[in-house]
């Protein structure tokens, strides 16, 4: 019994010189950044009604109203019923690319109409001179755009992706290094000095 209470304190001695070397509580915050940045992708899924709450834009076709960078929040759960369709103030919609249904357009609907129980829309980059050369379908929706956040979009653009998620990872693991460098050389230090001891002794 005494050896299990004096493994255990040993254990908690450890542990709370890493904490108080700041490596414990790196790691700690590491772990609630990433379980903190997957709960928000749920939330906005489930807030927003859509897999795809966060879009940007990759191209000046929207230019002035987006910019390549502008991150935007989507709404969707849409019908075609519910988005209005204008030339100059149409809503903003995403939607599957006609031709490659694995990329996303962002257009303004400008006209729509009703036709076998489907609304059908036709699109236009606020930058372009002519409208887009496809009709879509409310099935091809995503969703609509209600906000705009300029620059956070880059994020999205150069790190959505698997070489950015490597890249931030080994970001990460370098803060940490970095920031534990002093009580990691100490340890070291620490077990040299032990394992002299020991040679000394024996």
């Amino acid at each position: 019994m005494g050896n299990k209470e004096g493994v255990d304190s040993m254990l908690m001695g450890k542990l709370k010189d890493l904490w108080n070397n700041g490596l414990l509580r790196s790691i700690f915050m590491l772990f609630i950044l990433v379980l903190g940045t997957f709960a928000l992708q749920r939330v906005l899924i489930l807030v927003l009604r859509t897999p795809y709450p966060l879009q940007t834009p990759i191209s000046n076709s929207m230019y002035p109203t987006l910019k390549v960078g502008d991150l935007l929040i989507v709404q969707g759960g849409l019908s075609g019923l519910s988005v209005n369709a204008d030339p100059k103030n149409g809503d903003i919609i995403v939607f599957r690319h006609p031709y490659s249904p694995s990329e996303f357009v962002v257009h303004r609907a400008i006209e729509k109409y009703e036709r076998g129980g489907l609304w059908y829309f036709r699109t236009k980059g606020d930058n372009n001179l002519y409208p887009d050369s496809w009709i879509i379908s409310e099935k091809d929706l995503i969703g609509k755009v209600i906000f705009v956040i300029p620059y956070l979009g880059y994020i999205k653009i150069y790190l959505g992706n698997e070489i950015g998620l490597s890249i931030i990872i080994v970001l990460l693991i370098t803060f940490i290094i970095f920031e534990n460098l002093d009580f990691l050389k100490r340890r070291n230090e620490k077990n040299k000095g032990d394992v002299k001891k020991l040679k000394i002794s024996s």
